[in-house]
C-alpha cells in the first residue's frame, strides 16, 4: 500500500494562497473610484460579449477580475442573495456591506475546504448621497474584506496603478477628468518594458453608479458617450428624435351625432337617385354683346 505525503496545514495553506496569487497577478488591472457625480468603474476588457463590471442592485456595483467561470458564479449568487433580501425584506436593507460579508463567507469556505481556491478577485461598490457616504469592499480569493475610501484597484500590477492614482484623485472630479484619469493609469503598466501603451477605446469596459438617481443607478458607458469622454467633453451625444407612428382615428361611439351632410354631397345623392336629371352644376353667366 502506498503512504500519502503529510503536509502540514500551513504548507497547503500557502500552497492555494501562492497558486491563486500567480494566477491573479496575470489579470489586467481594475479601478473603482468616487467622483462627484457617483462612482466609477473601469477596467480593461478585450471581449465583448463577457462583462468584468456588472449591476447587483439598485445601488450596488460589482467588478472583478480573474478566471471569469469563477467570478460569474460569484455574481449570480450576489444578484439572487440581494432579490431575495430586497423582496422579503426592503429595497433599503440591500446593503453593500452584507453582500460583501456574503462574498468573504463564501470565498473563505471554498479556500479552506476546496482542493483548488478560486482564482479571483472583487469588488463591491455602493454609491451614498454624497462622496464620503460611498463604500468600496474588496474581497480576495480567501475570503478577506478591505474597505478603502475613495479608491480601489484590483488585480494585476494592482499597487502601481493604485500609487498613479491616489496621487491625482479627487473626489470633486467630474466623469471626464476621472475617466481620463483612470485610462492613464491602466495604459501607464503592462508595455514592453515597463512603458506606457496605448489601450484601443473598444477595450474599455466603463460604467457608473449615478448618485443624482434614485432606483436603479447603475449604467454603462459606451460608444458615442464613451468617446465624448474620451475626447474631454461632458455634454451627451445628441440622440435622433423619435419616429413618428401614423394614429389612426378612434372609432365612433354609437351615442355620437353624425356630421351634417355638406351641399355637395346632398347634390351626389340626388343625381344618383335620378340618373337622368341633369348634373345641378350652374351655367356660366353669358356676357352682354356690346
Amino acid at each position: 500500500m502506498a503512504m500519502q505525503f503529510y503536509a502540514s496545514p500551513e504548507q497547503l495553506m500557502r500552497d492555494r494562497s501562492e497558486y491563486a496569487r500567480k494566477n491573479i497577478a496575470r489579470s489586467r488591472a481594475a479601478i473603482v473610484l468616487s467622483y462627484d457625480g457617483g462612482v466609477l468603474l473601469v477596467t480593461e476588457n478585450v471581449s465583448t460579449a463577457l462583462h468584468k463590471v456588472s449591476e447587483i442592485y439598485d445601488r450596488i456595483g460589482f467588478c472583478a477580475v480573474g478566471r471569469y467561470n469563477e467570478f460569474e458564479t460569484l455574481r449570480a449568487f450576489g444578484v439572487r442573495l440581494a432579490d431575495l433580501r430586497g423582496y422579503s425584506y426592503d429595497r433599503r436593507d440591500v446593503t453593500g456591506r452584507a453582500l460583501a460579508n456574503a462574498y468573504a463567507q463564501n470565498l473563505g469556505a471554498i479556500f479552506t475546504d476546496q482542493t483548488k481556491p478560486f482564482e479571483v478577485e472583487i469588488c463591491v461598490a455602493e454609491v451614498g448621497r454624497t462622496p464620503d457616504k460611498d463604500e468600496l469592499y474588496r474581497i480576495t480569493f480567501d475570503g478577506s474584506v478591505q474597505t478603502e475610501p475613495g479608491i480601489l484597484v484590483i488585480g494585476g500590477q494592482a499597487e502601481p496603478v493604485s500609487a498613479l492614482v491616489r496621487e491625482r484623485h479627487n473626489t470633486d472630479m467630474t466623469l471626464t477628468q476621472a475617466l481620463k484619469m483612470a485610462t492613464d493609469a491602466l495604459a501607464s503598466v503592462g508595455g514592453e518594458g515597463g512603458n506606457k501603451r496605448e489601450i484601443p477605446r473598444h477595450q474599455f469596459e466603463v460604467a457608473v453608479l449615478d448618485r443624482r438617481k434614485s432606483g436603479r443607478t447603475f449604467r454603462r458607458v459606451v460608444g458615442a458617450a464613451l468617446d465624448a469622454l474620451l475626447d474631454g467633453s461632458d455634454k451627451k451625444p445628441e440622440e435622433p428624435p423619435p419616429p413618428t407612428v401614423a394614429v389612426s382615428p378612434a372609432p365612433a361611439k354609437k351615442d355620437d351625432p353624425a356630421p351634417a351632410p355638406s351641399e355637395d354631397s346632398d347634390a351626389r345623392a340626388k343625381a344618383t337617385e335620378n340618373p337622368g336629371t341633369p348634373d345641378p352644376t350652374p351655367e356660366p353667366e353669358s356676357s352682354p354683346d356690346e
